[in-house]
């Protein structure tokens, strides 16, 4: 009966999450409304939502994402020809647990993690 999950993370600033998550990760806005304190972002089905959260330090932002895949090396070219940073203990490698994966960190530390089963 389930049929689908979107997270909800925090966000500091509204412009700069919806500018990452659209010029670096290819997502776009998602609905009609534009709400001050709130950001729905699409990309191929998957949502992510966003929440303000302007007192969030960074540092202590343990949000986490795993977005599964089916065409991993074709997500971790494209994140690399936008300029999108790679997390520097996150790069796409062959994982024990039968999973390739990548990950990067969003500006609020929201840490999203790729990966496709092996």
């Amino acid at each position: 009966m389930l049929t689908s999950i979107h997270p909800k993370l925090p966000m500091r600033d509204k412009q700069l999450t919806k500018d990452f998550y659209v010029n670096h990760l290819g997502f776009h806005v998602f609905g009609s409304a534009d709400f001050p304190d709130y950001l729905m972002v699409e990309k191929e089905g998957i949502q992510i939502h966003f929440f303000l959260f302007r007192e969030l330090d960074p540092k202590e932002n343990y949000g986490q994402v795993y977005i599964r895949t089916n065409d991993i090396d074709a997500v971790y070219r494209d994140f690399l020809d936008r300029g999108t940073a790679i997390h520097p203990n996150g790069h796409l490698e062959d994982k024990p647990w039968r999973q390739r994966e990548f990950s990067i960190l969003d500006p609020d530390n929201n840490l999203l993690t790729f990966g496709e089963p092996l």
